[in-house]
């Protein structure tokens, strides 16, 4: 043991390109596989989030929800209210629970606009789920919940219109443009929707909530199919349509399922790349010690301890850079998740700690494995050395 770290103190050039080696396979085995392991649990959780079935819209709005749920771009449109009950009376649907969108124009807590969404307590079955245990209360009036990226606690006020709400809870984080939002109950949504008209947005002024909803969140029976419901309800009740959640998130799926197939390839191919590399160098290595090595067999090492010595290196560099690495990705991965969601334009929710623990642990073994069996050919090369015909070459 001793003198393989002497070896590798002794020759600080060479084992700092072969931990350099090392260091960038682990962090792209670390940074790959937490890349898609943050946006299969992104997409996990957009599913859970929406909470429905079924969503239905005013008819030209399908375009404008998926901007207002998948990409965060505030906005609103509505629908009559009687809508609400048509759809509930729909054959397959077990129940149903609308909301209202109200775009802030800006808000004291953030540097973009945000979305304004007023749900009905009573029958939600989406907002609630994602309370945070600690806040077991009925929302009061001039109360909301916020989203996990908006910057205010609970307790704390924000500022919607020049109207001051407090913040009577957070929701849990889910990696989508969704925490980017702020929701609250029918009162206090008229008394922020008659602000913003006082602030001139005229335009607003004739949507009563008590008239109008946004959409209509859809749970169905056990026993039906989504994609029938849907249909149902676009067919026979005029001016709505219904869009089944699984098809509305499918294109997200797609673009995930080509990242994972890329990354995976990237992975394998710098894995591949790192063992040639290694190996080569390894050899030449081997080459450049050969006298070193013949003197330690005259002075009595065996052709396992040399041997030995060749992997024991490899094993140590590979830990070492293995470590390096998954800290290196670390610090590019969880820093930056934010912007990395916002290049990617996918929902992007880091795993959790043992996950990434898992990660690390995978990213570090392939370091670990990658060291030795690229030695390995120059650890048997050199337990078949002749030891009197190198010192001789060496006279």
């Amino acid at each position: 043991m001793k003198l393989i770290f002497k070896n590798l103190i002794k020759r600080p050039g060479r084992t700092a390109a072969l931990l350099l080696l090392s260091v960038f396979l682990a962090f792209s085995v670390f940074g790959g596989t937490m890349t898609v392991l943050s946006l299969r649990r992104g997409l996990e959780s957009l599913e859970a989030r929406l909470g429905a079935d079924v969503i239905a819209v005013p008819d030209k709005a399908k375009n404008k929800l998926e901007d207002i749920l998948l990409q965060g771009v505030p906005g609103y449109f509505y629908m009559d209210k009687e809508n609400v009950e048509k759809i509930a009376q729909t054959e397959g649907v077990e129940a149903v629970s609308p909301q209202y969108f109200l775009a802030s124009v800006s808000a004291g807590c953030c540097s973009v606009p945000v979305q304004i969404i007023g749900f009905e307590p009573s029958t939600d079955f989406s907002v609630q789920p994602w309370i945070k245990q600690s806040y077991g209360k009925e929302l009061q009036n001039d109360e909301v919940v916020a989203g996990a990226n908006i910057n205010a606690e609970v307790g704390e006020h924000l500022r919607f219109y020049d109207q001051s709400v407090k913040v009577a809870a957070k929701l849990d984080k889910t990696g989508t443009e969704l925490d980017n939002a702020v929701y609250t109950n029918a009162d206090t949504l008229k008394d922020l929707l008659g602000a913003a008209v006082d602030k001139g947005l005229v335009v607003l002024a004739k949507n009563d909530p008590d008239k109008l909803v946004s959409s209509v969140l859809i749970k169905v029976k056990d026993g039906y199919s989504a994609e029938d419901v849907a249909s149902d309800i676009s067919v026979n009740i005029r001016h709505v349509s219904a869009v089944n959640t699984k098809n509305m998130v499918s294109g997200i799926a797609r673009s995930l399922s080509g990242i994972s197939d890329m990354t995976g390839l990237m992975i394998i191919a710098v894995w591949m790349l790192s063992l040639i590399v290694m190996a080569i160098a390894f050899s030449m290595i081997i080459n450049e010690r050969k006298r070193e090595f013949a003197v330690l067999r005259v002075i009595g090492a065996t052709r396992g301890r040399l041997a030995a010595t060749v992997l024991g290196e490899a094993f140590f560099i590979g830990l070492i850079g293995g470590a390096i690495g998954v800290l290196a990705g670390a610090l590019a991965v969880f820093p930056f998740s934010g912007l990395i969601e916002a290049k990617l334009g996918l929902p992007y929710l880091t795993p959790s700690f043992g996950a990434s623990m898992g990660a690390a642990g995978a990213a570090v073994l392939s370091s670990v494995i990658a060291g030795p069996l690229t030695s390995a050919l120059s650890a048997v090369r050199v337990s078949r050395m002749d030891t009197g015909l190198i010192l001789r070459e060496g006279n």
